[in-house]
């Protein structure tokens, strides 16, 4: 009964949780998720589950790996070899002139780094010898008040690319663009719809730093739009095409700095309140938790296992006996029961009192009158009429009674 109650409770719960998912998806309109997330594992509008793995298309010999560790604590780099490509996409750089030159040493022994982000730190600004800027249009409007058209217009230079054309998708901008740089160690590789330029190559030693501003161009939702995997393929083609070793980077992803991450609030929110967001399972996980203390409450109550009746033993073999006295008590044979008794008293006294039946002599009777506390007079009876039962050959019904009554007057003395 105790199981059958807690699998009902537990179909209850899991029936409840069913019921309110599906209510919740009928009801709840499916809305576009905005957060920009650009890890590779992420299949949100903008994340970068496409752009990771394509990857083996464009590097088809390289080995691809994903990194989680900052500048010169690589596991899948090495800072004095070549051939190797670091591609980081991040809504933001914030390196410090450490990491910065960890870079740049890996740079020059004649590998690439491949930067996409919108907002780049001040060492990074002054290593590059750049100034870039950003500008939120998600928030802006126009004179009339009206909310503008936020969308992000692409296009890539030519020369190093073949004839200019323009990418672009109806998804939020979120790019910036380079205002000053040096032209002499310079190249500009794209710029967005106002020709500002926020794509640029920079020769270090044997390598190559790419530092590309709109990092929602290898987002999910610009990939998968038009024919957008080209301006894909394309950025990525000034990678050495001979790379061993493509590793994709999100260091950047997590680290924080002293600046405000636009994806800040909410990080610091708890992983709790992220749940709660969904109406759906916030309540799934509120029954859940209520059905687990629920169960927890009854099982704390006390048990206690059920004790059966346990039964006196019975004493078989009084019975045995009792039934064999009155068979030959029946049939008249008042020696041979006669000496039945005998025989038990006997058998009574060796194990009970564990002495010798061998011989009933003066000292038989002095020892069990020692040990059983019983008169003398009546102990010397009882052998001396078990001492005649081997020479008689009758004994009177009268006798017999005798003799029980006085075996049973001496059992009952030592009970």
């Amino acid at each position: 009964m105790r199981k059958q109650a807690i699998y009902i409770i537990l179909f209850v719960i899991a029936a409840a949780v069913a019921v309110l998912v599906i209510v919740s998806n009928n009801k709840k309109e499916k809305v576009f998720d905005e957060r920009i997330t650009l890890r590779q594992r992420d299949k949100i509008p903008y994340g970068s589950k496409i752009a990771y793995e394509s990857l083996p298309y464009i590097f088809p010999t390289a080995t691809i790996s994903v990194n989680k560790d900052e500048p010169g604590y690589w596991d899948s780099l090495s800072s004095y070899s070549d051939k190797q490509a670091l591609i980081i996409i991040s809504p933001q750089f914030w390196a410090s002139e450490f990491e910065l030159n960890k870079m740049l040493r890996f740079v020059e022994n004649g590998n690439d780094v491949f930067i996409s982000t919108r907002m780049l730190s001040d060492d990074a600004h002054d290593i590059f010898k750049i100034e870039s800027s950003a500008i939120n249009t998600t928030t802006m409007e126009d004179w009339d008040g009206k909310k503008m058209i936020d969308r992000l217009y692409l296009n890539l230079v030519n020369p190093p690319f073949g004839e200019k054309k323009r990418f672009t998708y109806d998804g939020q901008k979120f790019n910036s663009w380079i205002l000053n740089y040096d032209s002499s160690v310079t190249d500009v590789l794209g710029t967005d719809e106002l020709d500002r330029t926020n794509f640029i190559h920079l020769k270090a030693g044997k390598g190559n730093f790419y530092i590309h501003l709109a990092p929602l161009a290898f987002s999910n939702y610009f990939l998968l739009h038009r024919d957008n995997m080209l301006y894909y393929e394309n950025a990525l083609s000034v990678i050495s095409p001979d790379v061993k070793t493509v590793v994709w980077d999100e260091y950047y992803l997590n680290k924080r700095y002293y600046y405000e991450s636009p994806q800040s609030e909410n990080d610091n929110k708890g992983w709790m309140n992220v749940l709660f967001e969904y109406p759906g399972l916030k309540w799934a996980l509120l029954i859940a938790i209520l059905g687990l203390l629920l169960f927890v409450l009854m099982e704390m109550r006390r048990k206690q296992r059920y004790i059966p009746v346990v039964s006196k033993p019975k004493n078989e073999s009084l019975d045995f006996v009792k039934t064999i006295g009155r068979l030959y008590y029946d049939k008249g044979d008042h020696v041979n029961l006669s000496k039945k008794m005998a025989a038990y008293f006997l058998e009574h006294v060796r194990n009970r009192y564990k002495l010798s039946t061998s011989i009933l002599d003066e000292e038989f009777i002095k020892k069990l009158q020692f040990k059983t506390g019983y008169e003398e007079a009546e102990i010397r009876n009882i052998v001396s009429f078990i001492q005649k039962l081997s020479s008689t050959s009758s004994i009177s019904e009268k006798q017999l009674a005798d003799f029980h009554k006085k075996l049973e007057s001496f059992y009952q003395s030592n009970n």
